[in-house]
C-alpha cells in the first residue's frame, strides 16, 4: 500500500516514541501528586511546555494541553463565547463557511442550545476567508472570529495575520484551527497576532489522543472540561505525561525540519497537480494553487463518485482521501465543495491526495500511472 492521505494522519516518528517511552512505564507518576514520582511527571510536563512555547514564541503559561485539535477547538470557542458574552453582553461569532467540523458543529451547538448568534463568512472560489469579509461583518456585538490558518480539505492558506490584525483593532478575539497548517507553516503567535490557536500532534509525526491550544495572556476564557486545577484551571483531568512529551517532541522537530520537509514534497505535489490536470479530462483543482500547503493537492473529476473512487484507489493500492477524514461515507457534496461554489456533479467527486516525509517520487510515478483509469472507469459505473 502507499500511503498518500498525511493530512489524515500521520504515523509516530521513532524519535518522538523514543521521548515518550519511559513515561509509560519508569517515570509513571502524576503529575499531580507530591512525592518524587509525581514530581518527576510534572517536570517532564512543564519542560514540553516550554519547548512548545518556544517554538510558538509565546510564554509557558500561554499553552494548554488537550486530547486533540478538535477539543483545543471546543475550549477556544466555547469558553472565548461564554467569556465575551459575560463581560461585554456580545454574543456574535464570526467564522467561515469552510471551517473544520470541530468548529462548525461547535458554533451551530452554541447557537441552537445557548442563545449564541453565528454569521458564516463567505469563501472566494479558492476557500479563502478574505480580510474585506471579516471587516465587513464585524459589529459592536461580536464575540469572537475563528478562521482556519489552513483548509484540511482544498489546502488553501488563509491571510491570518492581516484577518488578526482587523479583530486587534476592533478589540474582538480571533481564533484560528492551526491543526492542518503546524505541519507546514510558521507558528509563530506574535507574528500571526492570534489570540488563540489549536493544534492537534498526529498531523506532524506525533501522537493521536493529544493537541494544545495557545491562549493569549489577558484572553478571557471559561473552562469547559472541570474538575482539578490542572492547565492553569482551563482543562481539568490528570495530564497525559507521554503524550505530551511526544507532542513537544514532535513540534519540536517539525520547526527544526520544517525547510527540508518543504523542500520534499512540494515538488512532488506540483508534479501531481500538473499531471493530473494535463491527463485527466473534467478535472479541476481545488483551493488555491500559490496559497497552498506545500504537500497538499486536491481536485475535483466531474460525474465521479469520490467514495466509490477512493475505493478502487484502495483496491489498487492507494489510500487517498475524499475531502476531510472526519468526512462519513455522505453521498452530498462536503461543506467546503458547497462553499466553493461547485454543483453537485464536480462536487461530489473530490480527491485529496497529501504527501508527506516517507512519500518518494515512485511513489508518486506509480499513483500518476493509476489514477485516470480510475477516474475513468469510476465516470462508466456512476453512468451505469
Amino acid at each position: 500500500m502507499i500511503y498518500l492521505d498525511y493530512s489524515a494522519t500521520t504515523p509516530v516518528d521513532s524519535r518522538v516514541l523514543d521521548a515518550m517511552t519511559p513515561y509509560f512505564s519508569a517515570s509513571f507518576g502524576n503529575p499531580s501528586s507530591v512525592h518524587r514520582f509525581g514530581q518527576q511527571a510534572e517536570a517532564a510536563v512543564d519542560s514540553a511546555r516550554e519547548t512548545v512555547a518556544r517554538v510558538l514564541n509565546c510564554r509557558p503559561e500561554e499553552i494548554i494541553f488537550t486530547s486533540c485539535g478538535s477539543e483545543s477547538d471546543n475550549l477556544a470557542i466555547r469558553g472565548a463565547a461564554y467569556a465575551m458574552r459575560e463581560k461585554t453582553g456580545a454574543k456574535w461569532i464570526l467564522a467561515s463557511r469552510a471551517e473544520h467540523p470541530a468548529v462548525t458543529k461547535t458554533l451551530l451547538h452554541l447557537e441552537k442550545y445557548e442563545g449564541f448568534l453565528v454569521e458564516w463568512l463567505d469563501v472566494n472560489e479558492m476557500g479563502m476567508v478574505t480580510p474585506e469579509a471579516v471587516s465587513k461583518a464585524i459589529c459592536d456585538n461580536t464575540a469572537l472570529v475563528s478562521v482556519m490558518y489552513a483548509n484540511n480539505e482544498i489546502g488553501t492558506i488563509n491571510p491570518i495575520k492581516e484577518i488578526a490584525e482587523i479583530c486587534r483593532a476592533n478589540n474582538i478575539l480571533f481564533h484560528t484551527d492551526a491543526v492542518q497548517a503546524a505541519a507546514y507553516l510558521p507558528v509563530n503567535v506574535n507574528e500571526l497576532g492570534v489570540d488563540m490557536m489549536s493544534l492537534g500532534a498526529h498531523k506532524f509525526y506525533g501522537p493521536k489522543g493529544v493537541g494544545a491550544l495557545y491562549v493569549r495572556k489577558g484572553t478571557p476564557l471559561v473552562p469547559h472540561l472541570t474538575g482539578g486545577g490542572q492547565e492553569f484551571s482551563l482543562r481539568a483531568g490528570t495530564q497525559n505525561v507521554p503524550y505530551i512529551v511526544g507532542f513537544a517532541e514532535a513540534l519540536r522537530l517539525t520547526h527544526e525540519e520544517r525547510e527540508q520537509r518543504v523542500e520534499h514534497v512540494k515538488p512532488l505535489r506540483d508534479k501531481i497537480i500538473g499531471t493530473v490536470l494535463e491527463t485527466i479530462p473534467d478535472s479541476r483543482l481545488t483551493g488555491d494553487m500559490e496559497s497552498r500547503l506545500p504537500q497538499h493537492a486536491s481536485f475535483a473529476f466531474k460525474g465521479v463518485d469520490g467514495n466509490l473512487l477512493l475505493t478502487l484507489l484502495d483496491a489498487a493500492g492507494f489510500a487517498c482521501s475524499s475531502g476531510s477524514a472526519c468526512k462519513t461515507g455522505n453521498p452530498e457534496p462536503s461543506e467546503v465543495m458547497n462553499a466553493i461554489g461547485l454543483s453537485r456533479e464536480w462536487g461530489l467527486g473530490s480527491l485529496r491526495v497529501t504527501l508527506g516525509v516517507h512519500t518518494t517520487s515512485s511513489d508518486v510515478e506509480s499513483f500518476l500511472k493509476t489514477l485516470p483509469e480510475l477516474v475513468e472507469k469510476a465516470r462508466k459505473l456512476n453512468k451505469a
